[in-house]
């Protein structure tokens, strides 16, 4: 589930470019003049222009990684869901990188962080473009000189958010595959006094999507279906006949469809006791117009995903909930994740706090949660779980594309928020699970990140 989601651009996995500038001699920084090369040629509209710099200024290892193809396929679709960038201002300018505030010509803000080599000729390594809910709350690196210092600077920080009342969950920090922080704060139930542990399950929120993903792709991999595989190919009584024939996989992987949110005053009105599968979340939505023509516009559609456990169930004939069980979770040894019934009585599982309003005491979200989560969120999971999603990732053991980019989920809903970073060319993954309301986990996550040790 998602009222507030913070992701990159596009889809749920990290957008990122790896690109080389321009020749040594600059007065500024390489870094600098590079990003200001990259969003001249992003605002070029000529995917030609783009092939002739990717090729001009990509290093060998990093067409390696992802070749030239690769990269014009995320510029199509980028530029389509932003359509230009304007730089706002120079954040900072570090030693191999700087730090942009730029605009979308949606009126979206995005930080832009180019990373240059340390050493002639500079060329960039990476170019990441992660979305801003507030450019007053951005949070830059001030990395710690070693890691008994960072340990020391999260637990801190940790502990004192806790005290406030400001954090519950847990943290866990992996480093080259080593786990060098792994905490648990506040309680899993504030009535009963039980505290959270390290092993407590956390709703996540939209960070289910990715498994969704995940299922729909291997389904593919399979031979069951196509990309462009249209909703009426397997939900032939979809009602919006518009949006069974022109909406396609792709476009709900992507959330190009036009299909919009199951929240609204359908589910307000629904007893959220008989929510519990796929198919009594379809009445939600599935009936409405689609709001864009598919494939012209990106909006976040939970309806989308819906749609997309829906064909899941078509095609293999049984439940979504037991075929990611089955494909996703049991291969990575995800045993402590599922989408647990609201009325269940699981054992270790951290209940939800929301504030009435501001400054207000925190009461149970329960109210507000469906009868069972769903394709497009609303299961439970460990940090010690979604480590080993991010290594079953990195062994194959379940795939996504263009994992070499990593991986920036989030999830959030009143007394719900999760976050995982998952950031393979620092070997890097932070992961934060919190019973507290959005933007909570998100702010944690890019704190610990700034404070990581170069």
């Amino acid at each position: 589930m998602r009222r507030t989601f913070r992701r990159l651009v596009p889809g749920i996995v990290a957008l990122v470019w790896l690109t080389q500038g321009l020749g040594a001699g600059e007065s500024r920084p390489p870094a600098t003049a590079r990003l200001e090369a990259y969003v001249k040629a992003f605002n070029s509209g000529s995917e030609a222009a783009m092939r002739e710099f990717f090729l001009a200024h990509f290093s060998e290892s990093a067409l390696k990684e992802v070749p030239a193809a690769n990269r014009l396929g995320r510029y199509s679709r980028s530029k389509t869901l932003l359509r230009s960038l304007e730089i706002r201002k120079i954040l900072a300018e570090r030693p191999g990188q700087t730090f942009a505030l730029v605009r979308a010509a949606g009126g979206r803000d995005f930080i832009l962080r180019a990373v240059a080599e340390k050493s002639p000729p500079h060329k960039l390594e990476a170019i990441f473009l992660e979305a801003v809910d507030d450019p007053a709350d951005i949070v830059l690196p001030e990395p710690k000189a070693g890691e008994k210092e960072f340990i020391s600077s999260v637990r801190k920080h940790l502990e004192e958010r806790t005290r406030a009342d400001e954090f519950s969950g847990v943290v866990l920090v992996a480093v080259k595959d080593r786990v060098v922080f792994h905490e648990a704060y506040g309680y899993a139930d504030r009535e009963k006094k039980i505290p959270n542990r390290k092993d407590t399950k956390f709703n996540l929120g939209s960070i289910n999507k990715n498994f969704t993903r995940v299922a729909v792709l291997q389904l593919v991999r399979r031979g069951k279906m196509t990309l462009e595989d249209t909703i009426k190919k397997f939900l032939p009584d979809y009602p919006n006949a518009q949006a069974a024939e022109r909406v396609t996989v792709r476009h709900l992987l992507e959330m190009t469809s036009g299909i919009g949110d199951f929240f609204g005053p359908r589910y307000d009105a629904t007893p959220k006791e008989k929510i519990r599968s796929i198919e009594d979340y379809l009445p939600l939505f599935a009936d409405l117009p689609l709001a864009f023509e598919p494939g012209a516009n990106s909006r976040y559609s939970n309806g989308g995903y819906i749609v997309l456990g829906a064909i899941i169930e078509e095609i293999t004939g049984q439940d979504y909930y037991g075929y990611v069980r089955e494909n996703v979770f049991k291969p990575c040894g995800m045993l402590d994740t599922d989408s647990y019934a609201r009325d269940a009585d699981v054992p270790n599982l951290a209940r939800g706090y929301t504030r009435r309003g501001e400054g207000e005491e925190r009461v149970l979200n329960h109210a507000t949660l469906p009868g069972r989560g769903s394709s497009a969120g609303g299961g439970y999971s460990t940090a010690e779980d979604l480590l080993r999603y991010v290594r079953g990732l990195k062994a194959g053991v379940v795939f996504l594309p263009d994992t070499a980019a990593g991986l920036a989920v989030a999830g959030g809903a009143p007394g719900i928020n999760s976050t995982l970073e998952w950031d393979p060319r620092r070997e890097t993954v932070v992961i934060v699970l919190t019973n507290f309301d959005p933007t909570l986990a998100g702010d944690t996550a890019r704190r610990i990140l700034s404070w990581l040790p170069e």
